[in-house]
């Protein structure tokens, strides 16, 4: 029997997942349906390559659809730490400078399933993560990286 991975994410992570499950299911399914109708009209299906598209994005919609349902029902939700609001833990932001004197970073340390660099939202599986995660304000961390080691200093925690 396989162990069911869970999914850390947060409660606004969890809920935009719900939002994305319900528009797969209720919008994007019934759009894929209609190209598949048109589709159908233009003959031969055997060389029809807008049926083929269509089916295509139809398999890909339906795998997401799993996806997700499996993602919300394995979801672990992150509760801020408030033990010690010092320390860097899944859930919180960290602002860290590189050292010796690079620019101060800032980023969320949330779940796999919530990641998303560009929003400065990284997982706890990263490394960048893994190696601040139980690190308190003021201490001094190496970051293994696959340019080389970065040495960060941990400045504020929210």
């Amino acid at each position: 029997m396989a162990v069911e991975k869970s999914y850390y994410m947060t409660q606004e992570g969890k809920e935009k997942l719900e939002n994305e499950l319900e528009y797969l299911k209720t919008e994007r399914r019934q759009e894929v349906v209609e190209r598949i109708k048109i589709a159908r009209g233009f003959g031969d299906l055997s060389e029809n390559s807008e049926y083929d598209a269509a089916k295509d994005e139809q398999a890909f919609v339906e795998s997401r659809i799993v996806q997700v349902e499996n993602m919300i029902r394995h979801a672990v939700i992150i509760e801020n730490d408030n033990q010690n609001p010092n320390v860097v833990s899944l859930g919180k932001s960290v602002t860290f400078k590189e050292l010796p004197d690079g620019d101060e970073e800032t980023y969320t340390i949330v779940g796999s399933a919530e990641a998303d660099p560009f929003e400065g939202k990284i997982s706890n599986d990263s490394p960048i993560a893994k190696s601040l995660i139980g690190r308190e304000i003021g201490e001094k961390v190496t970051v293994p990286t696959p340019g080389g080691d970065l040495d960060v200093k941990i400045i504020k925690v929210n």
